[in-house]
């Protein structure tokens, strides 16, 4: 018989259980209560708003006058592609960009780089309607094009001319266009700069340019820059951005020039480029012998730098007799065709240039040349 006494039954430590329980009230506290609902409540007065400001108003009137003369544009080209059956091809849509009317006829203003290389180009106008668009000339140098559109029965409104000689850094300008595809977005700003340079599709500077902080993004291009008379004073060209988005500095070509040139392509369908008439020699050839300037290479018959008596490259008994090199033009200093052409950018056809020329033997003589249209050569 076993004599002992059995241990007494070990009792459940409440501790665990305690904790539980604190536990479980901290976080009861914490939880989120449901408010308490209000079966009254109604939406709030809305404030009285009174009067828009005055420049408001102006601003409002001057998109509204202007954005039924802004269209938006759309081209297409043709991409070839791989198949089963060998190469194939197809029309797609490559971008997109703005235009403005210039007159009742259905002439359209936009950028040449807005439509360069384009099988196909569409208008579509403030009201709705998508026409198709036809190139009618085209100035790259100065990165305009014209097209023309048959709108129907919808009413063409021409915007107002104003003139860019008289501008003034600070006064308010006004930009319509489509960035992004986001049809008549208007941006305000200022103008940042004036007798800005900026390079054209081919490398040519176009000189004038106007600098506006208004935001211009892809798509504005070819789209009205307006003063705050609802004038056309440039058309928006260019961005200079290191994302490839508005950064505040945006271009755009003035409207005299665009005024100078458009008439023209409307007319002959492309503009005439002021030039001496001669052909050059490149700049590498001319650095290899080195000549420190624009070395001509020969004078085309009956123009204008023959009829003022520049010389051309002759070859000789000793070599090369005769030749003038171009050392500037109008007191602008002139090393590589580059600056020969800058120089002559802000010039017109008729417009007489002093030519300063060295000769063999390092004689100077200062010509004076009556420029010609060189775009034919």
């Amino acid at each position: 018989m076993d004599s002992s006494i059995p241990a007494p039954p070990r009792r459940p430590s409440l501790a665990p259980l305690l904790f539980l329980v604190i536990l479980g009230v901290l976080l009861w506290r914490q939880a989120p209560r449901t408010p308490k609902l209000h079966l009254d409540a109604q939406p709030r007065t809305v404030a009285a708003r009174g009067e828009l400001a005055p420049f408001e108003q102006a601003t409002i009137e001057i998109f509204e006058q202007a954005k039924r003369s802004v269209v938006h544009i759309t081209t297409t080209e043709q991409r070839r592609y791989r198949t089963l059956w060998g190469m194939q091809s197809k029309e797609v849509e490559a971008g997109s960009g703005s235009g403005f009317l210039w007159d009742e006829r259905g002439f359209v203003v936009t950028n040449y780089h807005v439509v360069r290389g384009a099988k196909t180009v569409f208008a579509r106008l403030q009201g709705g309607e998508l026409v198709q668009a036809f190139l009618v000339g085209s100035d790259p140098d100065h990165d305009l094009a014209v097209l023309r559109i048959d709108p129907g029965s919808a009413e063409l409104g021409p915007l107002p001319l104003g003139t860019s000689a008289d501008l003034r850094v600070g006064q308010s300008v006004f930009a319509i266009g489509n960035p992004f595809g986001l049809d008549w977005t208007l941006t305000t700003g200022v103008i940042s700069g004036l007798d800005r340079s900026i390079l054209s599709v081919t490398q040519t500077p176009i000189d004038g340019v106007i600098q506006t902080d208004a935001a211009i993004n892809p798509g504005n291009s070819g789209g009205p820059l307006l003063d705050s008379a609802g004038r056309l004073i440039g058309i928006n060209t260019a961005i200079y951005s290191p994302s490839g988005a508005s950064a505040g500095i945006g271009f755009a070509v003035p409207v005299d020039t665009i005024n100078a040139i458009v008439p023209t392509l409307i007319a002959r369908g492309t503009a005439p480029r002021p030039g001496l008439g001669v052909l050059l020699l490149p700049d590498r050839l001319a650095r290899a012998a080195g000549i420190d300037g624009v070395v001509i290479s020969r004078v085309l018959p009956g123009g204008a730098g023959e009829r003022a008596g520049l010389r051309s490259l002759v070859e000789g008994s000793r070599g090369v007799e005769q030749v003038d090199v171009i050392r500037s033009i109008d007191g602008r200093r002139v090393h590589v065709q580059q600056d020969l052409v800058q120089a002559l950018a802000a010039k017109r056809v008729g417009d007489r240039v002093e030519v300063e020329v060295v000769r063999e033997g390092g004689e100077t003589a200062r010509i004076e040349v009556e420029l010609q249209d060189v775009g034919s050569h």
